[in-house]
């Protein structure tokens, strides 16, 4: 049974008519499960048109790294995204693309509907909760530097401005999406200053918006509480790298990130919505990937823009294929093919009309 958040991923646009998409097909198995996704929106005939781009860090002026001009101009055009796995190199090479593409088009925040999917087993049947992630600064701001050998610092950037607009988005995300609380979740006792803004923000949010419960709870404690009854929580919000964090022990409890999915929302209506696994290169290439987050990924992004008949068709099929449990992907328990498992959901939607 599909669970509020599935109802209504994001914030509801305006309804587009053959929707031009900015599609990333990423690295690994990226290219293998954006296939599958575009094969299923043509069996439910959902209007959309690709516009497949490439993305690889450039260098630009200063030695900045840089998403090369063709995305910009694609995602400025169209404004909305779908993009797979990005392979990020550690500890050396250029930075994260995923951080290059929220700085570029101020995704400032990370939505993550976390939901129990029905025959899917796992340690736990009625989660359904939303992380909303601050997505553009704190630890994650880059400003990193050596100051003696041995000793490197790292700073933890936390702005009014990105601590108020993600408070609010929060609280604005729970009243149109009929939650009923919002947990605000930080360190202020320890970092007073940083985490203390944040915390602050919030509770200044919660006075404009007093339908909405709302309570503020330690990280730890959100960790401790989360895997002992995640039922008790509804909306959570926090900052950057607590989000990174705490979004993927969420996943953990309805399955992992493979039947996980996520959304980036920015400013003046752009959105790129994705898989949040990784590139899986064991696997690419042998027709053996799930495409389910991608799939489940571009199913918000379906509503967000406001074609919620094309969204209902392909997540009811979706998961009443995983619910048969007749033809899977082995990391779902079955012995199928990724094609073999795209085509069982074609073939739902189709049944569908």
């Amino acid at each position: 049974m599909a669970g509020k958040a599935w109802r209504s991923a994001v914030r509801t646009q305006k309804m587009y008519r053959n929707l031009s998409v900015t599609l990333i097909p990423g690295d690994g198995i990226g290219p293998e499960i954006s296939m599958a996704v575009m094969k299923i929106f043509d069996a439910a005939k959902a209007p959309i048109r690709w516009e497949e781009r490439n993305v690889t860090a450039i260098k630009g002026p200063g030695n900045r790294w840089l998403i090369p001009p063709e995305v910009k101009e694609s995602m400025d055009k169209n404004k909305i995204g779908l993009k797979g796995p990005l392979k990020t190199p550690v500890a050396e090479g250029h930075p994260s693309l995923n951080l290059l593409l929220r700085k570029t088009f101020d995704l400032y925040a990370n939505v993550r509907p976390c939901v129990s999917i029905d025959g899917y087993p796992t340690p736990y049947t009625d989660v359904d909760l939303v992380t909303i992630r601050e997505n553009t600064e704190g630890e994650y701001s880059g400003i990193e530097h050596v100051i003696v050998d041995g000793v490197v610092q790292s700073i933890k950037l936390i702005t009014e401005h990105a601590s108020q607009r993600i408070a609010e988005y929060a609280f604005q995300y729970a009243k149109q999406n009929r939650r009923s609380s919002v947990t605000a979740v930080h360190k202020a006792n320890i970092m007073r200053m940083s985490d203390g803004l944040f915390l602050r923000k919030c509770r200044q949010a919660a006075e404009k918006h007093r339908d909405v419960k709302f309570t503020e709870m330690y990280l730890d404690t959100v960790c401790l509480n989360m895997v002992q009854d995640p039922t008790q929580f509804d909306v959570l919000v926090m900052p950057n790298l607590y989000g990174d964090i705490l979004s993927d022990l969420c996943a953990g409890l309805v399955g992992g990130l493979g039947v996980t999915p996520s959304g980036n929302i920015g400013a003046n209506g752009v959105a790129i919505f994705e898989s949040v696994h990784g590139t899986a290169p064991d696997i690419a290439g042998r027709d053996a990937a799930n495409p389910t987050a991608l799939l489940l990924s571009a199913v918000m992004m379906l509503r967000h823009v406001g074609l919620q008949h094309h969204a209902e068709r392909i997540q009811t099929a979706c998961f009443r294929t995983v619910r048969d449990k007749k033809v899977l992907t082995r990391d779902l328990g079955g012995n199928s093919t990724c094609s073999e498992f795209t085509e069982a959901i074609c073939q739902r939607v189709q049944d569908l009309d």
